[in-house]
């Protein structure tokens, strides 16, 4: 084995909006320095960059090259802030958002960039917010049930429009000759890993927890041939591949990739992984009970147990989908920081922005202050967290956001803090079905970039009752990557150990305040009655208003 105290190692955490390259000491995680590189093109969500025709409702597309520019930008960028010799870096591996698929020709080389698809918006990368293929992920969960498919219950009962199944169907439906010419439907996760290494190997957890991989098999060609008999082989024909473990080596870095990055040629670089799931070492969350929630733009909520259940509402369960030896557990909210900034954008107004600006501070820290300067339940509203739909537990992009009990008299923090409220209750509705259906959340870990907020932090401590502890790093992503990267390179037996000794955590860093918990107790009863109303099929007006909208749009 290497010794880790020479060595450096790299991890590369692709987000939403940007990439970011952290270089990292392989001998205790110290972070030596990172950089980052927004995507020249963001998210294509109301127009195709390439022609500017408009896209249609609930579309999210992103242009793959952007992925490698944060190769060619950022890494070298981050390596030289460390001022350490490249060629004492030995590994790199990467995390991406998932489920983020795109349609590859046989060597990689996207759809998008073979000529004459420029223009075609199903030849991109669909971002894991697209939601355009609800109508397809209806129809596979109701022939999943059906045809009582064993997989159903290892995902909660519910396959998301966010994920590959649902994404493929709407692009065979509504492209067929993009469908056709793409040999593989790759996760980006899987892509990037390729334009480093060379070799296309598929991630056990994407496989798992996007692809419905469960026991060594994806849905049979009779299932997919009954969702339309052109998807029939879709996942041998297009899907399926050999499969890499978390922490394995991929392959080695190649010449170009190692003139784009500036790294040493042959350096190991491991197999991919999600961007939440790569996190539980980095926060040392790895054992049974500790529920780890990558609070950014959306919430993930990963965790490992010791047995097989079956929770409702659920992203998933995989067998080493996290860690070898467990069985790994995924949840989920669709917006979280997403819908804080929606608001600060639009419904905030101006001389907010002006007080927060002669405090020296974000509007986002500004209406926080204010908003928690009242007692709990002060403002006497109550919202529901869907602006983004709900993706545990009812899984469902059909759904939107609600704010209950706003009169002529409410003032923008007090919508801003029931908006922060909605997320702490939408965790615990998640917590709370886990701990029903014998997976018990003991702790509540969170990692990324809401941690900041203290305010919010001690909310969720306070609704949930449960202590918080908090990362202490600031790019837990891109630190997992790291360690990954640290066992893909020899220097680790397993991604454990390599967590324990270059992971870091502050345990219990925010706990529960008896008099607050009661208080948020009373407010949580009504979002639920708000939750089962609108979210269970009692009034489906939410999704009435979405189809007037695509009405409206088509």
């Amino acid at each position: 084995m290497v010794e880790p105290r020479t060595a450096y190692v790299i991890g590369v955490d692709f987000g939403t909006l940007s990439g970011r390259a952290l270089v990292v000491d392989a001998a205790d995680g110290t972070e030596l320095a990172s950089a980052v590189y927004d995507y020249p093109h963001a998210v294509m969500d109301t127009t195709l960059a390439a022609t500017g025709a408009s896209l249609p409702p609930e579309w999210a597309l992103q242009v793959p090259n952007d992925y490698r520019e944060v190769l060619r930008r950022a890494v070298p960028d981050a390596v030289a802030a460390s001022g350490i010799d490249p060629s004492l870096v030995v590994g790199i591996t990467t995390d991406f958002t998932a489920s983020t698929p795109l349609p590859v020709l046989a060597d990689g080389t996207p759809l998008c960039e073979v000529p004459g698809f420029e223009s075609r918006p199903h030849a991109y990368v669909k971002l894991w917010k697209h939601h355009a293929g609800q109508a397809q992920a209806d129809r596979i969960n109701a022939l999943a049930r059906e045809r009582g498919e064993s997989w159903l219950p290892r995902y909660g009962g519910f396959i998301s429009s966010e994920w590959e199944y649902a994404k493929a169907l709407q692009l065979l439906e509504e492209d067929p000759e993009i469908y056709e010419r793409m040999d593989h439907w790759v996760e980006a996760a899987d892509w990037i890993i390729w334009q480093l290494c060379g070799e296309y190997v598929r991630n056990a957890c994407t496989a798992g927890y996007k692809g419905i991989l469960q026991d060594g098999s994806y849905p049979s060609p009779e299932f997919e041939a009954a969702l339309n008999p052109a998807f029939e082989g879709f996942a041998q024909n297009k899907l399926a591949h050999r499969i890499g473990q978390l922490g394995e080596r991929a392959g080695g870095l190649t010449a170009e990739a190692a003139a784009w990055t500036g790294l040493p040629e042959g350096i190991a670089v491991a197999v991919g992984n999600v961007d939440a799931h790569v996190t539980a070492p980095a926060a040392k969350a790895t054992e049974p009970g500790q529920m780890l929630a990558i609070m950014g733009t959306s919430t993930c909520h990963v965790m490992n147990g010791d047995h097989l259940a079956e929770v409702p509402g659920m992203c998933g369960v995989v067998d080493g989908g996290i860690l070898a030896g467990y069985y790994g557990y995924e949840a989920g909210q669709s917006g979280v920081g997403d819908i804080f900034a929606w608001y600060v954008k639009n419904q905030v107004p101006q001389r907010y922005f002006d007080e927060a600006e002669a405090a020296g501070t974000s509007v986002h820290q500004h209406l926080t202050n204010l908003a928690f300067e009242e007692e709990i339940g002060a403002h006497g509203l109550v919202a529901l967290d869907w602006h983004n739909g709900n993706r545990s537990v009812l899984v469902d992009t059909g759904l939107s956001g609600v704010i209950v009990g706003q009169t002529l008299a409410t003032r923008a923090e007090q919508g801003y803090r029931a908006l922060l409220e909605s997320t702490a209750f939408g965790a615990r509705t998640i917590v709370e079905t886990f701990n029903a259906s014998g997976v018990p959340v003991t702790e509540f870990v969170v990692a990324g970039g809401l941690l900041k907020n203290r305010h919010l932090m001690q909310m969720y401590a306070d609704v949930l009752n449960l202590p918080i502890s908090t990362i202490a790093s600031d790019q837990g992503p891109a630190l997992g990557s790291a360690i990954h990267a640290a066992v893909a390179a020899g220097l680790y037996p397993s991604v454990g150990q390599a967590g324990e000794a270059m992971g870091r955590v502050t345990r219990a860093a925010y706990v529960p305040n008896p008099q607050a918990v009661a208080a948020y107790d009373r407010l949580f009863a009504e979002y639920t009655q708000l939750h089962d109303y609108f979210g269970r099929g009692a009034n489906d007006v939410m999704k009435r208003l979405k189809a007037m909208r695509r009405e409206a749009h088509s």
